[in-house]
Order: C-alpha cells, then structure tokens, then sequence
C-alpha cells in the first residue's frame, strides 16, 4: 500500500508574520520556518495505516530549498521516502496551482491513500485536501477524526468530526483523507530517526520535472493587493479603587457594549 502525505514548511506559529513589499508574498527569510503543526497529525496516520497493513510512506512538499527541514522531519518519524518539488519558478503560486502541481507529482507515486491535513497555519484556506481530490479525480473523504482502512476491499472508512459528534463516511482506494488534530498524538522524533532521515531517499524535482507548465506569482489567479502592520496594541485603562472601583468597571463595560 502505497500512501502519500503532502507537509508544508511555514512560518512558526509563534513568530511574527511579515509580507515581502515586494512582491505581497510570504516572507518566509524574516523568521524561523517549521513543519507546519496539523502536517504532523497526517504523518502519524500514515505511519500507523503502514504499520497495521504494510506499505511505505511518502512525504512530499512544494516549496523552495529550505523546506527540506520539514521533509527530514517527516522522515524522521518514519516515512520511508520523500519528494521535493523546487523550483524558483514556483514562488507565489497560490492554492490552484499549488494544487495542479502536486497532482502531477502525486499521479507519478501510484498512491493508494492521499493524506492531508486539514489546513495550514499560514495561510489557514482549508481547501487543499478538495483541490487536490479534484485534480486527482478522487474521492475525498475530509475532517477524519479516525480512519480505517480495508485493504482487501480497498475501501476507506472515517469518522468525520462535526460540530454534534461525528457521522461515518466510505470512499474506494485510491482517496484523499483530510485528517484534523484529533486523530492521533503524532510521536517524537528519535535519535536514531533523526539519524536514518538523513540516508533516506530524497528526490527533488523541478517544475518541468513534474509537468507543471503554468504556475508562479504572475500567473496566479489570485493576488494581494494591499496590506497594512496591524496597529500596536493599545495601553489598558487603569481604574483605582476609591470606593467605587465596581461602578467605574460597571461602566466602563457599559460604555464597550459588553453589559
């Protein structure tokens, strides 16, 4: 069985965001780049499907050179292989295009299972897992809580999570599954995972490697056309307590519309 998990590299959560004002896009050298977060919960899935049927894991990413920490990541949870489309032609691709290229590369890798989670911290679209469905010509089966596969029938069983409970979805193999992060508890990196990331099959491919004929900042359907740094953050107002501490809350609440 052979299951695909698509990962990004994004800024860190906890950084600050900038855009490049040269472009509107991204800027990805202003701070620490990381595995995008909900990426790890589709990774541990993937592992655990292989782990109860057989099968290898491919991890596969768009993104320029940099983002090859992300890939050694997945690596080193126990993906068995990995690819890398980069190219500088690439930049700025927005989520169709972003969606047509790693179709490409994904028809290449005969996969039984698509894996993907269910955003990225970025740019937080949540329409991934559907693009890539689309272009694939695959069922999808999206918000799975848990997943169960049934290799002999080729068929997938999830419980996608709702907002009451959760109701149970089938698709037939080949399907993409978008995971959320109540599935599992990805695990940790070992030393000695870390260690065999580094002799595990890496390719990387170029746009024309993979097919991809229009993709790119100019091409893109959609565009930014403006934005501002959000303002600093305003001092507090300071109520001391003469006696009539409670009023003046009371009020000040009153005047926000919160009361």
């Amino acid at each position: 069985m052979n299951i695909v998990v698509t990962v990004k590299q994004v800024p860190d959560t906890y950084a600050e965001k900038k855009l490049d004002p040269s472009d509107m896009t991204t800027d990805r050298k202003s701070g620490d780049n990381v595995m995008n977060e909900m990426d790890e919960y589709g990774v541990e899935e993937a592992l655990r499907i292989k782990e109860a049927h057989g099968g290898e894991v491919t991890i596969l990413t768009m993104g320029p050179e940099k983002a090859v920490e992300a890939i050694r990541k997945a690596l080193s949870m126990g993906a068995d292989k990995a690819v890398h489309l980069s190219d500088d032609s690439l930049h700025g691709s927005d989520a169709l295009q972003t969606s047509a290229a790693l179709a490409g590369v994904i028809k290449t890798l005969d996969a039984d299972i698509v894996v993907v989670s269910t955003e990225a911290s970025d740019a937080r679209g949540g329409v991934m897992g559907a693009l890539l469905a689309e272009q694939l010509g695959l069922p999808q089966l999206t918000m799975a809580r848990k997943v169960t596969v049934d290799p002999d029938a080729k068929k997938i069983t999830i419980e996608r999570q709702t907002e009451d409970g959760y109701m149970t979805a089938e698709a037939p193999m080949p399907a993409v599954v978008g995971v959320v992060e109540k599935i599992n508890e990805p695990r940790y990196p070992s030393f000695k995972g870390i260690m065999a990331a580094k002799k595990k099959p890496l390719t990387t491919l170029s746009a024309s490697d993979a097919g991809v004929t229009s993709a790119g900042l100019e091409s893109a359907t959609t565009a930014v056309d403006g934005a501002e740094p959000r303002p600093p953050k305003a001092a507090g107002q300071i109520v001391k307590d003469e006696g009539d501490g409670g009023v003046k809350v009371a009020e000040f609440l009153a005047a926000q519309k919160l009361i």
